[in-house]
C-alpha cells in the first residue's frame, strides 16, 4: 500500500522590536539572566499590559508579504492554560480573530511550483526560557513577552523536502520585511511539525502526530522523513498510529516520544480584558503596505530579466539578504551586474566561509568591489592580478588603486612599449617566426613568456597575444 504524507507547520517568530509586546522591556539576546524584565513582564499585582504599536507594525508587514486578509479590528484572547514559563500563568495571544488570514507561499520544489496555504497568522507573547539541571530547574524571565507571531499553514505540504523550501521561503520573507533576524539556532525562529500519513486517494486525514523543538530547517525535513517512514511501518505491520508529541534526536535521526497527547487541551479562551479591541487606521495600514520592501521573489525576477543573473545565481544571491542588498548597492557603482554576482557567490563567500564572518565584519565596501571589477574591465590589472588585490583589500583596509601601486600591479598596456618588445624578442630568436609558420604554438607561448618575464607579468596579457599574432603575420607576409 502507498502513503500520502500530510504534513502542516506552526512556526513561531521572534519580533525584533525594541521593547516587549505588552511591557517597555528591551528585547535583547545573550544578556544576563533575568535583568530584562519588568513588574509587568513578572505579573506583579496592579499591572497592566499596553500594546506594542510596532510589534502590531511588523505583523501587518509578514501578513502582506504572504498575500493575507488583514483584520483591522485587533483583538487579544487570554490563554488560561498554566504557564511554568509565564509568571502570571497564562498567555496573551489572539485565538478566535488572528490579524491575518489565508495567506499563501509558492515554493519550488524539483522543478515544480508547490503552492503552500497558510491558514492563520497571530501575535502573541513568548514564554520564559527554562533551564534544566539534574535535580531542578531554573527560569530566565528575558524571554518572557518577547512579540512573537505565529504563523500556520493548512496541511497542505506533502514531504521533507516541500516543508524546507516552504521554511527557506518563509524565512527569507522575514528578513526581507525586517522583522525578525530569524536564526533558529538562538530560537526567534521555531517551528513545530504536525504530520499523518494516509492512503492515497483518501480524503480522511490519518492520526496526528506532532513534533517539537526543532533547530533547523535541516532537521525539520530529516524529522519528517524518518516520522512518515516510522508511521507507514507501524499501520503496514498492523499497528496503530498514536496521538503522539515527539522530539527529533539528531544523535540517534529518529523521532523520540516526548509524552502522549490525548484529546485537544481545552485553553479556556476568552477575551483578553485588560486589553480593549483596537480599530487600526486604515490609511496607518495602506502606508505599512506601500512601505514594504521589495521581496526575495521580486528580486529573483528582476535579477533574472533585468540584470541576466542565471536563474540559479539569483536564487543564491536572494538567499542571503545582506550579500543580497551588497549586490543592489554594488551594482549602483558598475553595470557589471553578473561580474558583480560572480564575485559575491565566487571569492567573497569563499572568504566568509574560511573566516566564518558576515559581510558586515569586514574591510569590504560596494565601492571597493566595484572599482576592483573596473579595474579589470579597463584593463588596469588582470583577472588574476585581482584576486591578489582582493586578498589584500580583505586584509588591509586599503583601496584596489592603492594596492595596485604598492605593489606594482598596473598592467603594461602601451602598444608600442609591447611591440618593440616582440620586435627585440624575435630579431634574438628568428627561430620563432619559422616555427609559427610551421604551425608550432610554442612560438606564440615562448615569445609571451620572455614578454611576462621582462615585465614581471604586468604585461596586459589579452593585448599581448592580439599584437604578437599582428606581428608574426606580418613577419611571415
Amino acid at each position: 500500500m502507498n502513503f500520502e504524507v500530510v504534513i502542516g507547520l506552526e512556526v513561531h517568530c521572534e519580533l525584533k522590536t525594541k521593547s516587549k509586546m505588552f511591557s517597555p522591556s528591551k528585547v535583547t539576546f545573550g544578556e544576563d539572566v533575568n535583568t530584562m524584565v519588568n513588574e509587568i513582564d513578572l505579573g506583579m499585582t496592579g499591572t497592566l499590559p499596553v500594546l506594542n504599536r510596532s510589534g502590531v507594525e511588523y505583523a501587518i508587514r509578514v501578513c502582506h508579504a504572504l498575500h493575507m486578509d488583514i483584520d483591522e479590528l485587533v483583538r487579544f484572547d487570554r490563554k488560561n492554560y498554566y504557564y511554568s514559563d509565564l509568571p502570571k500563568g497564562f498567555q496573551i495571544t489572539q485565538d478566535a480573530h488572528p490579524i491575518g488570514r489565508n495567506g499563501y507561499i509558492d515554493v519550488e520544489v524539483d522543478g515544480k511550483t508547490r503552492h503552500v496555504e497558510i491558514e492563520r497568522l497571530h501575535m502573541e507573547e513568548d514564554t520564559a526560557k527554562q533551564l534544566h539541571y539534574a535535580t531542578f530547574s531554573l527560569i530566565d524571565y528575558n524571554r518572557a513577552g518577547i512579540p512573537l507571531i505565529e504563523i500556520v499553514t493548512r496541511p497542505t505540504i506533502r514531504s521533507g523536502k516541500e516543508a524546507a523550501a516552504y521554511l527557506e521561503e518563509l524565512r527569507s520573507i522575514l528578513l526581507y520585511t525586517d522583522v525578525s533576524d530569524a536564526k533558529m539556532e538562538e530560537g526567534s525562529m521555531r517551528c513545530d511539525v504536525n504530520i499523518s500519513i494516509r492512503p492515497f486517494g483518501s480524503d480522511k486525514f490519518g492520526i496526528r502526530t506532532e513534533i517539537k523543538n526543532l533547530n533547523s530547517i535541516s532537521n525539520v525535513q530529516k524529522a519528517i522523513d524518518y516520522e512518515a517512514k516510522r508511521q507507514e511501518r507501524l499501520l503496514l505491520s498492523g499497528k496503530e498510529v498514536l496521538q503522539e508529541t515527539r522530539r527529533y534526536d539528531e544523535g540517534l535521526k529518529e523521532t523520540v516520544l516526548m509524552r502522549a497527547k490525548g484529546d485537544a487541551v481545552d485553553y479556556k479562551y476568552y477575551p483578553e480584558p485588560n486589553i480593549l479591541p483596537i480599530r487600526l487606521d486604515h490609511q496607518w495600514v495602506e502606508s505599512i503596505k506601500e512601505h514594504l520592501p521589495e521581496m526575495p521573489s521580486q528580486r529573483v525576477k528582476k535579477y533574472i530579466e533585468v540584470y541576466g543573473i542565471q536563474e540559479k545565481d539569483a536564487h543564491i544571491l536572494v538567499s542571503n539578504k545582506e550579500i543580497s542588498d551588497f549586490f543592489e548597492e554594488t551594482i549602483q557603482l558598475t553595470q557589471a551586474y553578473r561580474l558583480v554576482c560572480n564575485w559575491l557567490l565566487g571569492d567573497v563567500s569563499a572568504y566568509l566561509n574560511k573566516q566564518n564572518q558576515s559581510l558586515s565584519e569586514t574591510r569590504l565596501s560596494p565601492e571597493k568591489l566595484a572599482r576592483l571589477i573596473t579595474c579589470v574591465q579597463e584593463e588596469i590589472i588582470s583577472g588574476k592580478q585581482a584576486k591578489t588585490v582582493f586578498e589584500v583589500m580583505m586584509e588591509e583596509d586599503k583601496t584596489p588603486d592603492q594596492i595596485i601601486e604598492e605593489k606594482g600591479m598596473k598592467q603594461i598596456s602601451s602598444k608600442d612599449d609591447l611591440l618593440k618588445m616582440f620586435c627585440d624578442i624575435l630579431d634574438a630568436h628568428p627561430e620563432s617566426v619559422n616555427d609559427y609558420v610551421a604551425g608550432k604554438d610554442r612560438a606564440v607561448k615562448f615569445v609571451v613568456g620572455q614578454v611576462m618575464k621582462q615585465t614581471r607579468g604586468q604585461a596586459n596579457p589579452k593585448l599581448t597575444n592580439e599584437l604578437l599574432i599582428e606581428e608574426l603575420k606580418r613577419r611571415c607576409a
